[in-house]
This record gives C-alpha cells, sequence and structure tokens, in this order.
C-alpha cells in the first residue's frame, strides 16, 4: 500500500491565492441563501437614490434632475461603507460557527479565510457601483468626464473599499455576535455620511459644522468622485482621500492582525 504523502509544513503563496479565491466563490455562493444581504447591496442604494432624488431633489437643489447629479456619486460612496460592514459580519459569522476551526485542520493559509472575505465585498462593491450608475443613467444622469475618468473614480473608491474593510474586520474580531457588527455599522456609519457633503453642499451647514465636515474622509471621497464622473476640482480630493486610506490602512491592518491571531 503506498504511504500517504506527508502535508507540507507551509502553504506556498500561489497555493493560497487559490484558496483565497475558492473561499471567496464561497462568500459570493452564500448570498442566494441571504436574502437580506443581497437587498442590502442591491435593493436598498436603489431606494435610497430614488427617495432622496424625488423627495428631497426638489428641495434641495431645485430640481430632482439636478440633485441627482450632485446625490449620486456621494451616495455611491455611502453605499461602500454600509456594504464593508458585510465583511465583518461574515467574519464573525464563521468565527462563531467554527468555520475557521475547521479551516485549520486543513492546510490552507491561515490569511486565506481572511483574504477571501475581502476580495469577495470588493466584487459586491463593484457590482453596487455598476448598479447604482445604471440606475441613475435610467433617472437621467449623465457623466459629464471621459469613460477613464469614471473608471477612475470606481477604482478610487474600490481602493477606499479594501482599506475601510479593515475597520469591519477589526469590529467583526472583537464582538461576540454577528449583529453587534451591524449595530456598529448603524451606530458609526450614519454620523459619518450625513456629516459629510453626500446629500448637501457643505456650504449650506452651519460654519462650526463646516470644518468637521470638510475633514471628514467621506467628504474627500465624495468630492473625488463627482470631480471624476462630472467634472470639479479633482487633484485635492483625491489625493486628500489616498491619504485617509493609507491612514485607515496603517491604524487598522496590525489592530485587525492583532485580533485574527488572538482569535482565530
Amino acid at each position: 500500500m503506498t504511504a500517504a504523502r506527508p502535508l507540507p509544513a507551509r502553504v506556498s503563496p500561489v497555493a493560497g491565492l487559490r484558496q483565497t479565491g475558492t473561499l471567496a466563490w464561497r462568500t459570493l455562493t452564500q448570498i442566494r441563501h441571504n436574502p437580506r444581504e443581497l437587498g442590502y447591496f442591491s435593493f436598498q442604494p436603489i431606494m435610497l437614490v430614488l427617495l432622496f432624488t424625488y423627495v428631497f431633489g426638489g428641495a434641495i437643489a431645485g430640481s430632482t434632475g439636478a440633485y441627482l447629479t450632485f446625490a449620486l456619486p456621494g451616495i455611491i460612496v455611502m453605499n461602500m461603507l454600509f456594504v464593508t460592514m458585510y465583511v465583518g459580519t461574515g467574519l464573525n459569522t464563521d468565527l462563531t460557527k467554527g468555520v475557521f476551526d475547521r479551516l485549520r485542520s486543513l492546510p490552507v493559509a491561515r490569511w486565506a479565510p481572511l483574504a477571501g472575505r475581502i476580495a469577495a465585498d470588493l466584487l459586491k462593491q463593484a457590482w453596487s457601483i455598476a448598479l447604482l450608475l445604471g440606475v441613475g443613467a435610467v433617472l437621467g444622469f449623465r457623466t459629464q468626464t471621459s469613460a477613464v475618468e469614471v473608471f477612475a473614480a470606481a477604482a478610487l473608491i474600490l481602493v477606499f473599499a479594501l482599506a475601510f474593510s479593515w475597520v469591519s474586520v477589526l469590529v467583526g474580531l472583537l464582538v461576540s455576535e454577528p449583529e453587534k457588527v451591524q449595530v456598529f455599522g448603524t451606530t458609526a456609519m450614519f454620523p459619518l455620511t450625513f456629516a459629510s457633503n453626500v446629500f448637501v453642499p457643505v456650504a449650506t451647514m452651519p460654519g462650526w459644522l463646516q470644518a468637521v465636515v470638510n475633514a471628514n474622509p467621506v467628504t474627500f471621497l465624495a468630492d473625488a468622485a463627482r470631480g471624476l464622473m462630472i467634472g470639479g476640482p479633482v487633484a485635492v480630493p483625491v489625493i486628500g482621500s489616498l491619504l485617509w486610506t493609507a491612514a485607515i490602512l496603517a491604524i487598522f491592518v496590525p489592530l485587525s492582525m492583532w485580533a485574527f491571531k488572538r482569535r482565530a
């Protein structure tokens, strides 16, 4: 009888990438069993676009068309932030249900389950951006820049999503239940997005609030998306967005890895 081959002590980077792809696909296929998540990154953003455009658009911008042009890039940014919370929710679910314990008994790279979650999130984010741009086009939104600039706006949002996913990862590793990740998302994301220029221009706000809004990373990203999609200042908001991205990565990646090693 042929002796069983010993398992390698370490998983090669190439094998780890293959495992990451497999686990990312696992995360994506789970969506069909979780209609709430599908609604969260598909139907909810569409509802937000419709409500804000047709309920508040005329009062804020004078016409629904003008408001849609202003608000849609910001709504895409806001939706990105909320979708990232599902990284932490799914991660916490896998931890509490013992999925990570089972994976540790297999020749799987320790970082592959985490990387798979984040990779799947980026695909969800790309779908949400394309969906909202498509819905916006049906409602009358028209980009006023080149296709390359629109693609650059989407890429910048995805880069920021990659960084912000680590905030969700840290929360998912620290809390005891998946529902608590969603509580954090509701508690923290609403002030972060509404104290920005996603829905209204900064100039309409009180002076003391303008200082807070102008320093908000969501404001930088929304301005960058507007500049790249409909024209306007680009350099300063893009640089600001990238600086915030680097800062978030520098803070939350080490903290997340420390929490991951403790719990997983």
